[in-house]
Parts: structure tokens; sequence; C-alpha cells
């Protein structure tokens, strides 16, 4: 029986991710990833490095600690930077690293697409809503 290196070891195990499996860890980063508040905030800094109040202004109705949380999560993937620059009070910027701006592409085109088809999604659901009427008590 040969012996794998480590190298080895990780690109056999990253080809065994499934996504559909709910224990994979690509689950867990695509649960992630498809919160809006994490789309919002990463359309957000796309165009550049931004306060936290900025931020907050930027992304409607998301509450202090929601985008906190946020913020938090995506530093914590390595998807946004933290720059603490010491003053009176203390500024606090946040950009998109490298692995962040690769997401960022992705998640415009989504909220693109989103600003696109409204139109075309809310008259589909009016359709759908006046040829099931009986759903609309269970929503």
């Amino acid at each position: 029986m040969a012996t794998m290196t480590a190298a080895q070891r990780r690109a056999q195990a990253r080809l065994a991710y499934d996504a559909f499996v709910r224990s994979c860890p690509t689950h867990q980063l695509l649960g992630r990833l498809s919160d809006k508040w994490v789309s919002l905030v990463v359309a957000a800094l796309r165009t550049g490095p931004m306060r936290y109040s900025e931020l907050s202004r930027r992304v409607a109705g998301v509450s202090p600690k929601m985008l906190t949380q946020t913020l938090r999560a995506l530093e914590r993937d390595g998807l946004v930077s933290r720059a603490v620059t010491p003053s009176v009070p203390v500024r606090v910027d946040y950009e998109l690293t490298p692995l962040g701006h690769s997401l960022a592409a992705l998640l415009a085109a989504v909220k693109d697409w989103a600003e696109t088809h409204f139109d075309e999604v809310h008259a589909a659901r009016e359709r759908y809503d006046a040829e099931n009427p009986g759903d609309l008590a269970e929503r």
C-alpha cells in the first residue's frame, strides 16, 4: 500500500467535497455565502474600503448587531480585512481581500440579475398567486 503525502491527502479530500452533504465544509460555506447580508456587504465593499458607519448607511435595513456579526464572519473566512487606525475616535476600515474580490464578482452578478429580472419574477408571483389562491394562507 502506497503512502500519501500530506499534499496528496488534501487533494484527495478536496475531490471528496460534496456541497449536497450537510456535514461537508463546502455546504456550510455556501450557507454563509447565501446570506443576504453577506451578499450586500460584499457588494458594497466591492467599490473600495469603507468605515462601519458608511457600510451601515449603504446596506439598508441591516441592524448594528447583524452588520457586526457579518463583518466578523467575513473577516474570519478571509474575505474581509479590518484595519484599525489609532486616532480619536478610533478609525476602523473594512476592505475585501483578494479572496473576497474573487467572490464579489460572482455576488455582483447575482445582485445585477435580481435587479434586472425582478419585474419578471414579480409578474410570475402574481400569476402564481392568482392561479393558486389556497397557497396564500400558507405564506
